[in-house]
């Protein structure tokens, strides 16, 4: 579904205007993306001054100029531009370059952690919210007009490594494939900065020093198909917070239209304010299956998170936070490239020592190129 406009030295002796193009080797520029179009209905228990319905939508565009020397060295780099801020802003989560060879593939720039760009985590509802860390959080109001906050535990929207979503300017290397196996690392100096951002200031609130390191493994034995991953990620915190210590694992089996798997992440008190009391340990674990019949997809996900409901500094027991998730779905495939979906979530969160639950319908049509 992705079109490739491959542009030769004619098109670059064009561009540059000048006849020196024909030192240039051709290279392609991949284009593709996605949008969507949501509409929810919320049913909520704290919800004073709430709207039930909303709508929501996102464009991405993926632009990736790539080129192959005659070792077989390929080369290249890739910008994600998104159409997703509520002010009608563009912006991106990815801009970095890559080299890919017999050694392995490197990726220097803006790109999310190793875990959330190749950790397993359990089947779950795609195509309706994306995953179970997907859309569905983004309608559940932690706070209601009164400003009184219940929110969703942090790790709900970290269930891999925390902070595994960070596109933060980092280094990526990953290693060949051997037999269904990889192996990669990362690093990121500062926690945030991204992109021209220079960030050389060690007393922030946050991650500095962020590492990574995860292996996975991919394969089919007698019509099986086996998909793992284990990561760690690792970071500092300036005095009166505590260090980032995160792990993660996740597997998935697929036979005949059925996939299977589970997975966890514990993260401890990571982030927490040192000498804090009340708050559990950041964990989360996931368990879920689907089933594809023919343009069907049907899913259903069970989500169990623990731990502080704030991104840094938990202290107290205002910032403890349980939650199960109960989703099931429907998704179908109207034509290549095009599928609507409807999601039923069902939140049962007590936070803060308050109880909010709710229930949310998601319905979900998207185009992928």
């Amino acid at each position: 579904m992705k079109r490739s406009l491959v542009i030769g030295c004619a098109a670059v002796a064009l561009a540059a205007g000048c006849g020196t193009a024909s030192a240039q080797s051709k290279f392609d520029i991949i284009m593709g993306g996605d949008a969507f179009f949501q509409g929810a209905y919320v049913d909520q228990d704290r919800d004073e001054g709430l709207r039930s319905t909303e709508f929501a939508n996102r464009f991405r565009l993926n632009i990736t100029p790539t080129a192959k020397a005659d070792n077989g060295l390929e080369y290249g780099a890739r910008l994600r531009v998104r159409a997703s801020s509520g002010t009608r802003n563009t912006d991106n989560d990815r801009a970095f370059i890559f080299v890919n060879g017999s050694f392995g593939t490197v990726q220097a720039g803006v790109i999310n952690n190793l875990a959330d760009e190749y950790g397993i985590i359990s089947p779950n509802v795609d195509g309706i919210s994306g995953s179970p860390d997907g859309w569905f959080a983004n309608y559940y109001a932690s706070s209601d007009r009164r400003g009184i906050e219940a929110p969703l535990p942090y790790v709900v929207g970290n269930l891999r490594t925390l902070e595994s979503g960070d596109a933060s300017t980092k280094f990526i290397y990953l290693t060949p494939s051997f037999a269904g196996f990889q192996l990669g690392a990362s690093y990121t100096p500062m926690f945030g900065s991204s992109n021209t951002g220079i960030n050389r200031v060690k007393n922030t609130t946050g991650y500095r020093d962020l590492g990574e390191v995860q292996a996975t493994y991919k394969g089919e034995f007698s019509g099986f198909g086996i998909e793992a991953s284990a990561a760690y990620a690792f970071a500092k915190a300036d005095a009166g917070f505590e260090d980032l210590s995160s792990v993660h694992a996740g597997a998935n089996v697929s036979f005949a239209g059925f996939k299977f798997g589970g997975s966890y992440a514990f993260s401890g008190d990571s982030g927490y304010a040192t000498g804090h009391t009340g708050v559990r340990d950041n964990q989360v674990w996931i368990v879920g299956a689907n089933y594809t019949l023919g343009p069907i997809l049907l899913a259903a996900t069970y989500t169990d998170a623990r731990g502080s409901n704030v991104a840094f500094g938990a202290a107290t027991a205002a910032e403890d936070s349980r939650a199960h998730i109960y989703q099931a779905g429907v998704t179908y495939t109207v034509a290549p490239g095009l599928t609507t979906g409807l999601e039923y979530s069902y939140v049962d969160n007590k936070s803060a020592g308050l109880n909010n639950d709710a229930n949310i319908v998601l319905w979900d049509t998207r185009f992928a190129f």
